[in-house]
C-alpha cells in the first residue's frame, strides 16, 4: 500500500518524536562511587561535538584553578597539570534529588554517546530508595560493568587511580579504603575544605547508601551541571537555571549555586597528550 503525500507528511512527526524518544538510553543497573582526583577522560578535546560555546569536560590545576588547555596532560598520567575539579562533587537539591557527575559505562553505547549526557537515577535499593539523582557522565569507566554508574564522591575510594596525592597531598593509603572510600561522615572533616560538602553529602542526603541500584533515563541537562563542568552537547540545551537551590539536612534549601561557582581558567604551560584513556574506577 501507497500512502498519500499528504498523509505521510502529515504523520512524520509522530515517527520523527518515536525515533527521538527511543534514541535516549535507558534500563536498570548498579551504582558505585569514586574520586580520584584525576582528569575526566570527557575532558579531552574531539571526543563528541559540542554545542556552540560549550567546551570538553573543565579540569582544574593543583591549586583547583580551571585550565584553558583541555588537552592538557592528566595528573594521573606521569605528573601532568590536570585533575578533577572540586566543584564536579554532587549536592543535594532537595531531600529527594540531587544533582551530581559520574563515570559510565551504558549498554549499547560508546564514550562519543554518553560523554557529557545526562541521566536521571532512580535508586531502587538502600536507604536512598524512591531518591533521584540526575548526573553528567563526564568520565568512561573502563573497569565497570554493564550499566554502571560510578558515582563522583569526594571519599568514595581511589580505585586503580590516585591523583589526590599529587593535588591534594593526601597520603597514598589516605581517604579511606582504595574501593569505597571513608566509612564515617567524621572522617569527612579532614578533607581539603573545597571538597567537605562533597564528602558529607554521602553520609548526608546519600545516607550512606552502598553501592544502590537504580533505574535510569537520559535526560536533558540541567543548566546547573552543564554551567561547572562546562560541556554540553551539540543540539542540547540545558534546562533550567545555572544555579540551583541547595539542600542541607538540617536546614533544608539555604543557598544557590550547589558546589560553587567554576573556578576562573588559567593557561596551562604543560604539554598535551593525546592519549584518551579513562580515569575512572569502579568500587567493588
Amino acid at each position: 500500500m501507497v500512502l498519500p503525500t499528504k498523509v505521510l507528511l502529515a504523520i512524520l512527526p509522530f515517527f520523527l518524536q518515536v525515533t527521538e524518544v527511543a534514541s535516549q538510553a535507558s534500563g536498570t543497573g548498579k551504582t558505585t562511587r569514586y574520586w580520584d582526583c584525576c582528569k575526566a577522560s570527557c575532558g579531552w578535546t574531539k571526543k563528541i561535538s559540542l554545542a556552540s560555546g560549550a567546551n570538553p569536560v573543565a579540569s582544574c590545576d593543583k591549586s583547583d584553578n580551571q585550565l584553558s588547555n583541555y588537552d592538557a596532560k592528566s595528573g594521573c598520567d606521569g605528573g601532568g597539570p590536570a585533575y578533577m575539579c572540586s566543584n564536579q562533587s554532587p549536592w543535594a537539591v532537595s531531600d529527594s534529588l540531587a544533582y551530581g557527575y559520574a563515570a559510565a559505562t551504558i549498554s549499547g553505547g560508546s564514550e562519543s554517546s554518553w560523554c557529557c549526557a545526562c541521566y536521571e537515577l532512580t535508586f531502587t535499593s538502600g536507604a536512598v530508595s524512591g531518591k533521584k539523582m540526575v548526573v553528567q557522565v563526564t568520565n568512561t569507566g573502563g573497569d565497570l560493568g554493564s550499566n554502571q554508574f560510578d558515582l563522583a564522591i569526594p571519599g568514595g575510594g581511589f580505585g586503580i587511580f590516585n591523583g589526590c596525592t599529587a593535588e591534594w597531598g593526601t597520603p597514598s593509603t589516605g581517604w579511606g579504603k582504595q574501593y569505597g572510600g571513608v566509612d564515617s561522615r567524621s572522617a569527612c572533616d579532614a578533607f581539603p575544605a573545597a571538597l567537605k560538602q562533597g564528602c558529607y553529602f554521602r553520609f548526608d542526603w546519600f545516607q550512606g547508601a552502598d553501592n544502590p541500584a537504580m533505574t535510569f533515563k537520559q535526560v536533558t541537562c540541567p543548566a546547573a551541571l552543564t554551567s561547572k563542568s562546562g560541556c554540553v552537547r551539540q543540539g542540547e540545551t540545558p534546562s533550567g537555571a545555572a544555579s540551583s537551590p541547595t539542600w542541607t539536612k538540617s536546614a533544608g534549601a539555604v543557598a544557590t549555586g550547589g558546589m560553587g561557582a567554576a573556578p576562573s581558567a588559567t593557561d596551562s604551560a604543560a604539554g598535551t597528550d593525546a592519549s584518551s584513556g579513562s580515569d575512572s574506577s569502579a568500587v567493588a
